[in-house]
């Protein structure tokens, strides 16, 4: 049955699980006091931190405050991110049985307020739109909300995007107003693809080549233009800080054994053939150099990750798995002593012997280890998967055991054009469309309940061969990323309902300075770039 259109006012993206409308509205003002529980005083933070600067209301703490922020662990039904909002004329209340669920609803109060209020957040206070542009105050609009009761609660506990670092690199302060982005959405992972063939972004102390070498490459697909960028340690730790505040966890990818050209340019001797000099490859595809499999490649994996756990607390390090060919291990007499010694059946049983040795330390550091599945059958019993290739494949690597993430390139790679129409910016041969990301079912109706139990989730994959700059990155991300963003939170399907609630939303965006596709219109709203062949 479709859903009941809601007001344009309480449009909101993901839509809520029920939303009941009141008449009237509750005005806020510089008296408005907020009242935060026990435990409730980081929700009430954010919502000032994200609120002032655009509306100049302070927001004060106050014992009396007419807007109150409680935990109530006893809602069990709300669950670990579910809230109930309730507005009235003469006060707020936001309750949640967990922090989490205090922080999404913090998201929904923003969203019910006029799109004024989005205009200067976060990482973004003070400076300047993604386009360009010095920030400027608008006059004060109404400041109020409209009277409503919601009960939320999300339809899946992974609700991520991917954004790939490695191929282009993307500044620090980015990643951060990437975050408000996906917070604003109730998107809750940031998956920060940290390394590849193309380039390493992640340091560490005792491996300083990896970014000084890695971390650079002479150009990008024959553009003539070197591409070089790496992190601090104190830029990613203030990262998973920042969204840790807005309820997102960063996972960090760390890519093993294949993608790894830019480490093996770094120190050959990990590599099959160590006596050979790479450079970070400036092709995109799947390169056939991979790590090689002797004692010292896995003591600098184990060196790696330990830095890696130290840096990202999530329970999930990803460290890719997928794409990884067998030629070099197939010629190295080192990886045949490997073979002999572990008793595998050949050279292609490596990449499972691999993938459980790097599995085994991850799990005495506490984290569980994440990987792409090809066909839902290499992983190792340890992982969670990640279905890029097909649905099917995630069905059946659930089947095997494994939980499963949906990210079936079909319906959620973004890197793909958005249309047919010759003013897209480059990108992988084909399109997805707003409605093909819509209509992204991270659980088919004709899976098994055992299978359909294991899926987490679903995320977005931002892969940057093509997407050079951050203005280049939103235009792929947005409106389709609001798309995967509802599909993941809400249990209601309805695409009228849908477009709806996006024509009012794309005014927050605007208003955030957002340069996305419009979905309005069959031709580009904002040009960007299209990445060049030759200088």
């Amino acid at each position: 049955m479709p859903a009941a259109a809601l007001r344009p006012d309480l449009a909101l993206v993901p839509r809520p699980d029920s939303v009941t409308t009141q008449p009237g509205r509750f005005p806020l003002d510089h008296r408005t006091g907020l009242r935060a529980g026990p435990g409730a005083g980081a929700a009430a933070d954010l919502l000032r931190e994200l609120l002032t600067p655009a509306t100049g209301l302070p927001l004060a703490p106050d014992p009396e405050g007419r807007i109150s922020f409680l935990l109530a662990p006893g809602e069990r039904a709300l669950g670990a991110e579910g809230y109930s909002l309730t507005v009235r004329p003469e006060a707020v209340l936001l309750l949640a049985a967990r922090p989490e669920g205090l922080l999404r609803g913090v998201q929904t109060l923003r969203q019910l307020l006029p799109p004024e209020a989005l205009a200067a957040t976060g990482s973004l206070a003070g400076g300047e739109r993604p386009g360009g542009g010095a920030r400027t105050r608008t006059p004060a609009p109404d400041w109020s909300l409209p009277c409503v009761r919601i009960i939320d609660r999300p339809r899946f506990a992974w609700r991520g995007a991917m954004l790939d670092v490695a191929r282009h690199f993307q500044p620090a302060d980015y990643l951060r107003r990437f975050v408000d982005l996906l917070a604003l959405h109730k998107l809750n992972v940031l998956h920060l693809h940290l390394t590849d063939d193309q380039g390493w972004r992640m340091p560490v102390a005792a491996r300083p080549r990896l970014t000084e070498i890695g971390g650079r490459r002479a150009e990008s697909a024959g553009d003539g233009i070197p591409h070089e960028g790496a992190y601090t340690r104190a830029e990613l730790a203030g990262l998973v800080a920042y969204a840790a505040r807005r309820g997102v966890s960063v996972v960090p990818e760390i890519e093993m054994p294949g993608h790894a050209r830019a480490a093996l340019a770094a120190y050959p001797g990990l590599g099959n053939r160590p006596g050979v000099r790479l450079e970070p490859w400036t092709r995109w595809g799947v390169c056939e150099n991979v790590f090689g499999v002797h004692d010292g490649v896995l003591d600098f994996c184990r060196e790696v990750l330990d830095e890696v756990a130290d840096v990202f607390p999530a329970p999930y390090v990803h460290i890719g798995g997928d794409e990884c060919p067998r030629v070099e291990w197939e010629r190295s007499p080192a990886a045949r002593a490997r073979v002999a010694a572990e008793g595998l059946s050949g050279p292609g049983a490596l990449h499972g012997w691999f993938l459980d040795s790097v599995a085994a330390h991850l799990a005495r550091l506490g984290r569980r280890p994440l990987g792409w599945t090809d066909t839902g059958a290499e992983l190792p019993a340890a992982f969670t998967a990640m279905a890029w290739r097909d649905a099917d494949h995630g069905r059946a690597a659930a089947l095997r055991g494994h939980d499963v993430i949906m990210a079936p390139y079909r319906s959620t790679y973004l890197d793909y054009p958005q249309s047919a129409d010759p003013g897209e910016p480059r990108g992988q041969d084909g399109v997805l469309d707003l409605r093909g990301v819509y209509d992204n079912e991270p659980v088919p109706a004709h899976w098994e309940p055992e299978a359909a139990r294991r899926v987490l989730g679903t995320q977005a994959q931002l892969w940057t061969e093509y997407a050079r700059t951050p203005a280049e990155l939103e235009y792929l991300a947005f409106p389709r990323l609001c798309a995967l963003a509802d599909t993941a939170w809400s249990a209601h399907r309805d695409w009228p309902d849908f477009r709806r609630r996006l024509d009012r939303h794309q005014t927050r965006l605007a208003a955030l300075g957002v340069r996305g596709r419009s979905p309005q219109h069959p031709v580009l709203q904002h040009p960007v770039p299209q990445a060049r062949d030759t200088p």
